[in-house]
């Protein structure tokens, strides 16, 4: 089938039912960003693969929600579709709130997955069917039932991370995940997201592409933990380990009912943006619901100074591979035969991250865009798209690396031949916009969204914007956009929390021509602690990505005197930290890209 004939095919559905709409979220049962093959409902019904956005089908009209990383693409995907594309955040474009809320008939039946519908978005959906007079209903997958072909639950293998990189053990992670639930009030916790019961348990898996999940849920009491998992997945080693800590084995889908089970009178830990609404609705209706984040969200985004030494460790190795990719494409790019393309270019990257120790595999799928794709702020090239890297403008490669000391996320764009002026000037104003937010200074307590300013003022002053985030919090080999830290203009209540030390975040500003090109600079940064004073502690941001910025697209008269000194300083570190693991073309060579200006 394809995309009209999947709405149809929901909309018979819909009406033998009596549904007047049916949502469709991108997320999976725990409210993950990145999802399975399983769970790419949104993606089968509306033909729009990015991984943001919700599908709303109701009885004459198709709608899909995305934000501004998307907008170009899903016009494209949407094309010919009969799907209508709302563009989040644009002026009169309605939420997905809004829009239920005036489409919706008196008396309506409102109808979803509860499983892949977080908490508190099921509780927004409930009061706008009450203002309705009229029910939700939760508890039927309709999207199953015409995907004839759906792939099914990963079953691939758990691996275990030792101490030695995660510098912390199952029990520690415990006591410390017991003593904040002791400081909520709460005696039971409830976690459905992926990232946290990995961060508890030292284990990783591959139930996600590119990012090293598991598919699980975890109960925490006092005195003990169920695990509910595929246990065909774990070793008899992991399962010993698992059992030391208290930790009982369940089925992976025996929590909806076991959660039934727990006290009446329990004080349940839950997190309203990280727990699906069907398993909150299985709670027990007695129970005292204490709705706050997960306390494992911020413990571990906290790295610690074993998981530190070792993310650096990744930056070097993933330097060393990146800056290697840049000197074989200076070499080659225009003068091979066939020529290089976005795919090809990007499988060159992966096999010089494959001669690393310890990686693993691509921490995300790569994005390289070429020329004009590189105005594609998530472009991800298909042999339908792929074309050649450019002769004459900008290649934008947006990458990352999965290693055992954790993963990277870089972008850098690649000059080539002749640039127009307005190349360099976006080029070079990308570059001002990501130095002046890493060499920011501030006090604890600052969040990103009060320095995010620094990273768009270069732009604002041209009278450009970037219609992204500046930063994302990262994890050690988990999500590679991890809460609850980010840069951004616009205050998300979930982001509000300060930067802390130890954080990882990005730093990744850009410009983008439809039709043209596009420029995006990106490093990663840790947070440090500065200086105290009697005005408080400072804290400061030290880059750990250790890849030239390419000089053949910067105009330096667009730089001030100390702009020029930092790109300098950044440069001498990138030749101090690469240059030893290089032979000596590939030395020499860096050493030109590394030059002061």
């Amino acid at each position: 089938m394809n995309v009209p004939e999947r709405i149809s095919a929901l909309r018979a559905l819909m009406a033998e039912k009596g549904y007047d709409a049916y949502v469709v979220p991108t997320d999976d049962n725990h409210q993950s960003e990145y999802v399975g093959e399983h769970f790419k409902a949104r993606a089968f019904i509306t033909g729009f693969t990015g991984s943001a956005g919700t599908a709303i089908i109701t009885k004459d009209e198709a709608g899909l929600w995305t934000d501004g990383r998307y907008f170009i693409q899903a016009e494209q995907q949407l094309s010919g579709s009969g799907v209508k594309l709302f563009k989040m955040g644009e002026p009169g474009v309605p939420t997905t709130l809004e829009y239920l809320e005036n489409t919706l008939p008196e008396g309506c039946a409102l109808a979803f997955d509860g499983r892949v519908v977080a908490m508190g978005t099921g509780l927004e959906f409930e009061e706008i069917a009450k203002k309705k007079n009229g029910q939700i209903h939760y508890t039927e997958d309709l999207i199953d039932q015409i995907w004839e072909d759906r792939p099914a639950l990963s079953e691939e293998p758990a691996f275990a991370l030792s101490e030695e990189y995660t510098g912390e053990s199952t029990a520690s992670k415990l006591a410390r995940v017991r003593e904040a639930m002791k400081e909520a009030g709460a005696d039971v916790h409830v976690i459905a997201a992926l990232d946290d019961v990995c961060w508890i348990t030292n284990l990783r898996g591959n139930d996600i592409e590119f990012f090293p999940l598991l598919l699980s849920y975890a109960v925490i009491t006092m005195d003990s933990m169920n695990l509910y998992i595929d246990e065909r997945k774990l070793t008899a080693e992991m399962k010993e380990n698992l059992a030391k800590n208290h930790i009982q084995l369940r089925p992976y889908n025996a929590i909806y009912e076991d959660v039934k089970e727990l006290p009446a009178d329990a004080s349940i830990l839950v997190d309203s943006a990280r727990l699906n609404y069907a398993l909150y609705n299985n709670l027990p209706k007695t129970a005292k619901i204490i709705d706050e984040m997960n306390p494992t969200v911020i413990m571990k985004a906290t790295k610690n100074d074993v998981e530190l030494k070792n993310i650096i460790n990744a930056h070097v190795k993933d330097g060393v591979a990146v800056t290697r990719f840049m000197y074989w494409l200076k070499k080659n790019v225009g003068k091979v035969n066939p020529p290089i393309t976005e795919i090809s270019a990007a499988e060159k990257l992966d096999e010089f991250r494959k001669e690393q120790e310890g990686y693993l595999w691509q921490s995300f799928e790569p994005i390289c865009g070429s020329g004009e794709h590189g105005a594609i702020v998530h472009y991800a090239a298909t042999p339908e798209t792929n074309i050649p890297v450019v002769t004459d403008g900008l290649f934008l490669t947006d990458t990352g690396g999965g290693y055992m000391e954790g993963s990277t996320d870089i972008t850098r764009t690649f000059a080539f031949g002749n640039l127009t002026q307005e190349m360099k000037e976006d080029f070079t104003t990308v570059l001002l916009c990501n130095m002046h937010l890493a060499n920011a200074v501030f006090l604890e307590g600052t969040s990103g969204y009060n320095l995010d300013v620094l990273a768009r003022m270069p732009a604002w002053k041209r009278g450009k914007n970037f219609n992204h985030g500046t930063g994302h919090g990262v994890g050690y080999l988990m999500n590679i956009h991890e809460a609850p830290c980010g840069f951004r203009c616009t205050v998300r209540a979930h982001e509000k929390q300060p930067l802390m030390p130890g954080l990882v975040i990005t730093d990744e500003p850009g410009i983008y021509i439809e039709g043209s090109h596009g420029v995006r600079t990106e490093n990663e940064l840790v947070v440090r602690k500065g200086e105290k004073t009697e005005y408080g502690q400072f804290l400061y941001f030290e880059p750990i990505t250790y890849v030239p910025i390419d000089l053949d697209a910067i105009l330096p008269e667009m730089m001030t005197a100390e702009d020029k000194e930092q790109l300098n300083a950044y440069h001498a570190k990138v030749y101090e930290v690469v240059a030893p693991h290089l032979n000596d073309e590939e030395r020499e060579w860096l050493k030109e890209y590394t030059r002061a200006i």
